[in-house]
């Protein structure tokens, strides 16, 4: 089927009347293709990066980030500390509104971080210090603490996904455990429920009571200007799909590009390419702890020996070096604490037949091991099928199951055995701007049943985190941070798979673009 007879037949799906755009419109309008299918609204619910790029559309924070990582308040005025460091007092600007037009109160934000804390892994550390989320009166939002919590403020204003999005208290109140439909939020864009087509679309319209701040906007600080009356979605898994529509101006953005169609992209005088985020991904096969064989410590540690980054980071950067890092680390390479461990467990390869003696001597029984992968996903995708060959090489008793992005999502939320519809590993990555402390970093956190999927438990783990959290200087920050690393590694909470770089392309008639972990829709405009 040819380009257009995928878009027509995609588009002759939609049941529901769509908008006509015409010609004379489309200065107002800007069409936007994202990385993956928008199957998930609610931004608590999942770390779907897709998901979290939606909800920036629809809420706002009460604190943000510039390109330091320093926090600045948002829909905060700003905030007072109690001389014991045990009550802060946040004061909301004025003015806010939510998009069914009642006023944002300090009530709704208390709502809302109590539901947050309860899904994030920053969230729930700062949580467990927290004596009440509470409204002093409807500006003035008061957090009572247990003791003190420094990164009180920096909680409050991380990047990325599971963000503490301010929403109505109705909304607020609904159970961590399940998802939120509704999106009413305070932010510039309104989602457009009547034209949300999973799969295929997704329409947001100018919300003209958001008032931004003023000064410039750095990453999800400053002045979020709104500048096109609507934009939209439309959802294209194929690349090649994709970039044809880019080039033949059917679509304005398109989020994520592919390497091996850089160069086409770049012949073509009226198209630009961006940095799509400068932290880059840090991708990772996620084990289930729980579950043989991998609750199986020794097993982990043979897998973690077979593993040659570049093997998979050519599968999503046409082989190009200059695109990605060989990183032997749970952090981010070229961030503080972005070192391997000395000795490094990565970087002496054993020959495959000794990797196979490593899985005989583990005690693996040939317990069935079901790897989950999205097929729809082009920047993970191919992690899952190299690691299903190369445990089928090891002799491994591995299955591949490949299904679109929101099923596997709601697959690896299953805990049972794989016989019950559970699951063994599965490949992700996450943006480097997520992992770069240890309070956010999901994939070293020994949480269990309470953390990230997976469910990795560690109480050392987590003791180390509270003696980060807690360490008034940094070299002893970076001193518990690196001990964090050896565990993770040690217990292989995951297997690192390296760190690469996914640009963005997007029509030259655009500009204003905030560059940062996101592609971000304020400050966007047409030329």
């Amino acid at each position: 089927m040819n380009r257009r007879g995928v878009l027509g037949a995609a588009l002759a799906s939609v049941t529901l009347p769509l908008p006509a755009l015409a010609q004379s419109d489309r200065g107002r309008v800007m069409t936007f293709v994202p990385h993956a299918n928008l199957t998930v609204l609610d931004p608590v619910y999942t770390t779907a990066l897709v998901t979290s790029n939606h909800a920036y559309y629809v809420f706002d924070t009460l604190y943000g980030v510039d390109s330091h990582l320093r926090p600045h308040p948002q829909m905060a005025e700003g905030h007072t500390v109690a001389d014991d460091g045990r009550t802060y007092l946040i004061r909301l600007r004025d003015g806010l509104r939510f998009h069914d037009g009642e006023p944002v109160r300090a009530a709704d934000c208390a709502a809302s971080l109590r539901r947050w804390s309860a899904r994030d892994t920053f969230g729930r550390t700062l949580a467990d210090a927290v004596d009440a989320w509470e409204a002093a009166d409807d500006r003035t939002l008061r957090i009572r603490l247990k003791r003190p919590f420094p990164l009180l403020i920096d909680a409050l204003a991380k990047p990325a996904t599971n963000i503490p999005f301010m929403m109505p208290a109705r909304l607020a109140a609904t159970d961590p455990n399940a998802q939120i439909t509704e999106m009413v939020g305070s932010g510039p864009y309104r989602f457009v429920a009547g034209e949300y087509v999973s799969g295929n679309r997704v329409a947001y319209e100018k919300f003209t009571d958001y008032v931004p701040r003023q000064g410039q906007p750095d990453w999800t600080t400053g002045g979020k200007v709104a500048h096109f009356d609507r934009i939209v979605w439309k959802i294209i898994p194929d690349p090649s799909t994709a970039a044809a529509a880019l080039q033949t101006d059917e679509v304005d953005w398109w989020d994520q590009v592919l390497p091996d169609l850089i160069p086409v992209l770049r012949r073509n005088r009226n198209i630009a390419l961006g940095n799509g985020n400068p932290v880059g991904h840090v991708a990772f096969m996620r084990f289930n702890h729980t579950q043989a064989p991998f609750n199986n410590r020794k097993l982990r540690q043979a897998l973690l020996r077979a593993i040659n980054q570049a093997d998979y980071m050519a599968t999503v950067t046409a082989n190009d070096p200059s695109a990605y890092k060989v990183c032997h680390s749970f952090f981010p390479c070229g961030t503080p604490y972005g070192t391997p461990p000395t000795p490094d467990p990565m970087s002496d390869r054993p020959s495959l037949d000794q990797v196979k003696q490593l899985v005989r001597e583990s005690g693996y029984a040939g317990e069935k091991i079901v790897i989950l992968n999205p097929s729809d996903f082009v920047t993970i995708a191919p992690f899952g099928r190299v690691t299903h060959a190369l445990l089928l090489q090891l002799g491994m008793n591995a299955e591949l199951v490949e299904t679109d992005w929101g099923a596997m999502l709601q697959r690896r939320a299953n805990r049972g055995p794989v016989e019950s519809g559970g699951w063994s590993m599965f490949p992700t990555w996450w943006t480097g701007e997520t992992l770069v402390n240890p309070a956010m970093n999901a994939v070293i956190r020994g949480q269990g049943a309470q953390g990230w999927a997976g469910w990795y438990e560690s109480a050392r783990m987590e003791e180390l985190n509270e003696r980060w959290l807690r360490e008034p200087t940094e070299a002893g920050r970076s001193a518990a941070a690196a001990e964090m690393q050896a565990i993770a590694f040690e217990d292989v909470a995951a297997l690192p798979i390296g760190q690469f770089s996914i640009p963005t392309a997007y029509r030259r008639t655009l500009t204003g673009f905030v560059e940062g972990p996101a592609p971000y829709p304020w400050g966007v405009r047409r030329a």
